[in-house]
């Protein structure tokens, strides 16, 4: 597994040099406190500080919350223990919430070897990241702070790859590649923050920015944190994205890493990142970040940005878009909450729908509008069930075939491309493609990239032959060298978005000794398997 750490507490490394400092907290020994219940001399604040020493020179804080994660926290520190970056740069805050495994056993071990692992221990248990979080930020001593949860674990080389970059450019904020890693794949989230390593970018130039606000992979400046007064509310769900709202609208410039800086951990062994908090609970969150942005005046088209993320993709695609809509018997719950959030939609200067990603989420909007809620049902039913969609091209742009006996039968699409022809030469496939679209000049490369495994990829020139009409040629023995395994093909376009092809062929090439079948998928898109 990528990003296992090579070294662990059981290995006593104890070559840390770090100068004495006097005592800041009554400390408990270790032995008496094997015990997760025992009692500590928490503060009037309700936490208290286990530390030996402490000091004020470290290069990084890195905060982690915990709550029961005894199965996975050895390996999260042990990832903080070995980053290239040396252990001794980092002051590593681990505040616990009240965990009744034996948790705060681990974290005393690791403290007991490595002065700077700060334990905290919260007198109870608050329910959510946001107060074990904010502790950390009050406690930290680092120039820069970045936060990591209690299941996943850095790169080696994270922090260092993100401390000297904020170093190189003086920008406040930094973010690089998560990998979300599943028992089947591994996964890049948010690519539209690291498709590419940019310094002094106009975050407001990244249209997808606010659509992950996870706190994955992104370290900040403390001063710029606490200058700002950045807190996280104290909410059980979205109280990341509420924060990071607050740090990029606070941000003129940021810089983005195409490096891999963090794992975040979805296997099936891991149940710390299930939780209870329903999908109503979750949209009654998400209302109250919409007033929250609102309230706060921002200039039109951040705020556009901003709810647009809020809007559309909380909202409309994780609201309605999802399988536990279709198989909900109380679907008017689903139609009283969205008349909820259209509410707050109200006293805007402007159409929300405008600045939909998704032409067909517009089409939602009026149906609800019109009550046709059956007619709904029909189209999430046709946006998860069909993998298969009727388009069809008029006037040079791309149209979906909508399952609805109305004007909004035919509702565009962003972007649309056909697979025209290919013909096999000695060492090369070379393939031609139709492509229609809003962005047809903003294509950037044609990309074979492994299906389980995101990171492993080619991209190859895409030419322009006519208006709509665009070739590629995949050399086998470029292809031979990638792994044997499946792969999706797309056209990358404005950095970062992809473009499937849809596909009606077929085409298998024997080169050296590897099979290469160029095949179409069930979605009737373009694919490629190598054996």
């Amino acid at each position: 597994m990528p990003g296992q750490p090579k070294h662990s507490i059981e290995k006593k490394n104890t070559s840390l040099e770090i100068p004495n400092r006097s005592v800041e907290s009554q400390n408990i020994s270790l032995e008496n406190q094997r015990d997760s219940t025992e009692d500590y001399p928490y503060n009037d604040e309700g936490f208290y500080i286990h530390v030996k020493n402490r000091t004020t020179n470290y290069k990084v804080t890195v905060v982690m919350p915990v709550y029961n994660a005894e199965l996975t926290v050895r390996k999260t520190i042990d990832s903080v223990i070995n980053q290239t970056i040396g252990f001794e740069n980092i002051e590593f805050i681990i505040v616990d919430d009240r965990s009744n495994d034996d948790s705060r056993t681990i974290i005393l071990e690791y403290s007991e070897t490595y002065p700077n692992v700060i334990p905290v221990f919260l007198k109870e248990n608050t329910g959510s990241p946001a107060i074990p979080r904010n502790l950390g930020i009050n406690l930290a001593n680092g120039k820069y702070i970045i936060f990591i949860d209690s299941d996943d674990w850095f790169s080696e080389n994270g922090l260092k790859l993100l401390y000297e970059t904020l170093e190189r450019t003086g920008n406040d904020y930094a973010i690089g590649k998560t990998i979300q890693v599943t028992d089947k794949r591994m996964k890049i989230v948010g690519e539209y923050n690291n498709c590419m390593a940019r310094d002094f970018v106009d975050p407001y130039s990244i249209p997808h920015l606010f659509h992950h606000l996870g706190p994955t992979a992104r370290m900040m400046k403390t001063t710029f944190i606490k200058d700002n007064n950045i807190k996280f509310p104290n909410m059980k769900f979205a109280e990341d994205k509420q924060f990071f709202i607050d740090v990029l609208t606070k941000c003129s410039t940021i810089s983005t890493l195409d490096d891999v800086i963090y794992y975040a951990n979805r296997l099936k062994e891991n149940k710390s990142f299930t939780t209870t908090t329903s999908i109503f609970e979750k949209t009654d969150t998400n209302i109250k970040v919409i007033k929250y942005v609102i309230d706060k005046q921002l200039p039109e088209k951040i705020e556009k940005m901003i709810l647009n993320r809020l809007y559309e993709f909380d909202c409309i695609t994780r609201l309605f878009n999802r399988k536990h809509f279709l198989n909900s018997k109380e679907k008017e719950k689903y139609f009283e909450k969205f008349g909820e959030v259209l509410e707050t939609t109200k006293n805007l200067n402007y159409d929300f729908t405008e600045i939909f990603f998704e032409p067909w989420h517009k089409v939602l909007v009026t149906l609800f509008k019109e009550e046709r809620f059956d007619d709904i049902t029909s189209l999430i039913n046709w946006s998860l069930n069909e993998s298969i969609k009727n388009t069809i091209v008029r006037d040079g742009l791309p149209y979906y075939l909508l399952p609805l006996n109305n004007e909004n039968q035919f509702t565009r699409v962003n972007m649309l491309a056909y697979h025209k022809s290919s013909s096999k030469d000695t060492d090369s496939l070379l393939l031609r493609l139709n492509v229609y679209g809003d962005q047809i000049n903003e294509m950037d490369s044609f990309v074979i990239r492994q299906r389980d495994n995101e990171l492993n990829q080619i991209e190859l020139p895409l030419n322009k032959v006519s208006t709509h009409e665009y070739e590629v040629k995949i050399p086998y023995e470029q292809i031979a060298t990638l792994t044997s395994a499946s792969y999706a093909t797309f056209i990358k376009y404005s950095n970062y978005l992809k473009l499937f092809i849809k596909m009606d062929t077929r085409k298998i090439i024997n080169f050296d000794d590897k099979t290469i079948d160029f095949y179409t998928t069930i979605g009737d898109n373009f694919g490629v398997n190598i054996k």
